[in-house]
């Protein structure tokens, strides 16, 4: 283990981009990662939200494309997979921040864009790095309109996602273009929060290809971020009462938090037509709030609301984002302080993406769960299930508190 980026093999021109963040050190999955990409190595690996898993990939292939001794090759070098807008943004965001004053192209390649544009782009400009969502790059894969045939890294980022039921056919098929196509060999790394043994399984199956053996899977000792920097409330709520819990939870919170500033809240629902109406009854009591998910009675959520709505909670002028689990999914939100659950998940995956939204950057977080006695009951299992503690509060007269005693 190291405790600087220039022993990792990072170059020293992506070592002066992380001092402007402040980022020195890296974390225990970049040890553990940088080096195995670096060296051509293909791996699984996992780490929690907000432990640098974005960085620890970037690094080692950007740092291979200053590389005096790189050969010319046909564009792209370097492809990114992801779920989401939001995500393959970010990761757009990061390549941009690091390829300053180079002559590393990057382009971003969504179903947000129109497809004829994209395809006119792609005939005209190489880029080196392609970041995209499986759709669109499906598709474009599909229509030949990238070629792969000088592909040397292949990234699938939040690929639990990425090989579940609904993602699974266009992931193996985009994969198997990819493999057939990049007649010179590829690195394949895929990551997420989570991977467990049966999403490691698909992607062994259906993305890497026949040649298995030598796959690594890698991941980080970040317990510290579920157990110590995250504290895990619980409050009792019937049905019918849970938006005016949330309502005076918020409210609690604000009055807690003067002196800080204005909380920063991510509030969880697992349906979009619930979190739309979590949504409109906290705007309605006049509670800045904003919406982030995807379609309610067929109608989508267009990607302009969906920007506006994340630039709002990041900017500070609303105090609650409203989400569902898929599409949070890959958000990084600095400064969350507390992630509120308006249900209880049945997996338990679920509850740590929930958690890694807050607590990060070693700032502490709370994690708080609104739930009626069946949901209490679901979250005591994960409570055993996680080994973490979760306190029982209540709210009285404008403040969190843990519960009175019984009276005989």
């Amino acid at each position: 283990m190291t405790d600087n980026f220039a022993q990792l093999g990072v170059s020293s021109f992506f070592i002066k981009r992380l001092e402007e963040r402040n980022i020195i050190k890296p974390t225990d999955i970049q040890n553990k990662v940088s080096p195995l990409l670096a060296a051509g190595e293909n791996i699984l690996f996992t780490s929690a939200t907000g432990t640098g898993k974005t960085f620890a990939y970037l690094l080692p292939v950007l740092s291979s494309l200053l590389s005096p001794s790189r050969e010319a090759g046909i564009n792209p070098y370097f492809v990114i997979v992801a779920p989401t807008l939001e995500l393959c943004t970010q990761i757009k965001s990061e390549l941009d921040f690091l390829l300053a004053d180079t002559k590393i192209s990057s382009s971003l390649l969504t179903g947000s864009v129109n497809l004829e544009r994209q395809i006119e782009t792609l005939k005209k400009e190489k880029t080196d790095i392609i970041v995209g969502n499986l759709g669109r790059l499906h598709v474009l894969a599909k229509m030949g309109k990238i070629k792969f045939s000088g592909l040397k890294y292949l990234v699938l980022d939040e690929a639990d996602r990425l090989v579940s039921g609904e993602m699974m056919d266009e992931t193996s098929e985009l994969c198997k273009i990819i493999r057939r196509e990049a007649k010179s060999g590829f690195t394949f790394a895929a990551c997420s929060a989570t991977l467990n043994k049966k999403c490691r399984e698909k992607l062994l199956v259906n993305c890497f290809g026949s040649n298995t053996a030598n796959i690594k899977f890698i991941e980080a000792k970040d317990s510290e971020i579920l157990f110590d920097k995250i504290e895990h409330w619980a409050i009792f709520s019937e049905k019918r009462r849970k938006d005016q819990a949330l309502r005076s939870l918020l409210s609690a919170l604000k009055a807690k938090n003067k002196r800080k500033g204005s909380p920063k809240a991510l509030i969880f629902t697992s349906r979009n037509d619930e979190a739309l109406f979590v949504l409109s009854r906290l705007q309605h009591h006049h509670i800045p709030a904003a919406g982030l998910f995807g379609k309610v009675s067929k109608k989508p959520i267009s990607g302009e609301n969906r920007k506006a709505a994340l630039d709002s909670f990041r900017d500070g002028t609303v105090m609650a984002l409203v989400s569902t689990d898929l599409a949070a999914r890959g958000l990084d939100i600095p400064d969350i302080t507390h992630v509120i659950a308006l249900d209880v998940p049945s997996d338990s995956e679920v509850y740590i993406h929930r958690c890694g939204r807050t607590g990060r950057a070693g700032k502490r977080g709370t994690m708080i769960t609104i739930g009626d006695e069946t949901q209490m009951f679901l979250l005591s299992a994960l409570e055993k299930k996680l080994k973490i503690k979760i306190y029982p509060k209540e709210l009285h007269y404008g403040q969190v508190c843990a519960p009175m005693p019984d009276e005989d």
